[in-house]
């Protein structure tokens, strides 16, 4: 799915996490992790999700039950490990 052309507004990005344990979110150099069970607010769901536009930030990647939003090179292939294509 390209993000470009289908926007994710709240309601949709907090939808995304169904069936999710986890979001590794990263901005710059910054990396939060939120456990979903026991479930969280939202709020703090949607802070980690939405970027300044509202929408859902890009990249995001649900990778088995972690959802992956932003882009850290080290969270990367921590999670994917030798997934990763080579640089």
């Amino acid at each position: 799915m390209d993000a470009h052309k289908q926007k994710f507004a709240s309601d949709a990005a907090v939808q995304l996490t169904a069936g999710m344990d986890r979001i590794i979110a990263a901005k710059g150099k910054k990396i939060d992790v939120l456990e979903l069970q026991p479930a969280p607010e939202e709020a703090a769901i949607l802070a980690l999700l939405l970027g300044p536009t509202g929408n859902l930030r890009a990249p995001t990647a649900k990778v088995g039950r972690t959802l992956l939003v932003g882009f850290n090179p080290d969270t990367y292939e921590q999670v994917l490990g030798s997934q990763m294509p080579p640089a």
